[in-house]
């Protein structure tokens, strides 16, 4: 299983838009989260996608109609969907996955960026999001958290302590902590990722086709990696 997210800038690279549009395909993600996203982006690949509302419903003057805060792909069966403290900014859903079902939040935690006294505001209220709505099965936290955790790349300490707290708190294990100049994340329940594999996949380094990198999580079983090794490693 892959999940993946990437913040695409609201699409102010346009011209590069068939280039996004293939490395969204290639990616061959089962979840993709993309925020500061653009209906414009069509995914055939995907059976399902589920956007926030147009942000031309809150400022006509400043959004075009084709664009919105967050937008969930998978070709998983949608099994039920959750209010959140903002539908403009927040949006969750639960799939059912071969692994169980999993309930997918994907956010922007301060729109403005963490210097802005909405990113405080907006952390606040999804922290109590992730604490109701973590409670009702397998959660993955997941899109632009505004926050790098392994170095000074852009981050609050406020921030992170709200977050490592939330995410101890509510057994979340924060899989991309480790990745350099990344403030997009994903984290999930530890009990959903016990037994895999996890690895790390990054795309747009050079931030030409956005402001920040792309990043997914590709879940492996350990069992099929363990057996696949003794295969190669014997015969």
């Amino acid at each position: 299983m892959k999940i993946a997210t990437w913040n695409i800038e609201r699409l102010k690279h346009k011209s590069a838009l068939p280039e996004i549009h293939t490395v969204l395909v290639e990616l061959n993600a089962d979840i993709l989260v993309l925020t500061e996203t653009d209906s414009r982006i069509h995914l055939s690949k995907f059976k399902t996608c589920i956007t926030t509302p147009s942000l031309s419903e809150l400022d006509a003057k400043t959004y075009s109609q084709t664009e919105h805060r967050v937008a969930i792909y998978t070709n998983y069966e949608v099994i039920n969907q959750f209010e959140t403290c903002d539908n403009y900014t927040s949006l969750c859903v639960e799939v059912a996955t071969p692994k169980g079902n999993l309930i997918i939040y994907g956010t922007i935690i301060g729109i403005y960026g963490n210097r802005n006294p909405n990113f405080k505001t907006d952390l606040l209220q999804q922290i109590a999001d992730i604490e109701s709505l973590s409670k009702k099965g397998n959660f993955c936290f997941i899109g632009d958290y505004n926050t790098s955790f392994s170095d000074n790349y852009y981050f609050t300490n406020y921030g992170r302590i709200i977050l490592d707290e939330a995410f101890e708190k509510n057994t979340l294990k924060l899989v991309t902590r480790n990745q350099p100049e990344c403030i997009d994340h994903i984290a999930i329940s530890k009990s959903f990722i016990t037994d895999k594999i996890v690895e790390i996949q990054e795309w747009n380094h050079d931030k030409k086709l956005s402001d920040h990198k792309g990043i997914a999580v590709h879940l492996k079983s350990s069992t099929v990696f363990i057996l696949t090794y003794l295969l190669f490693y014997y015969f």
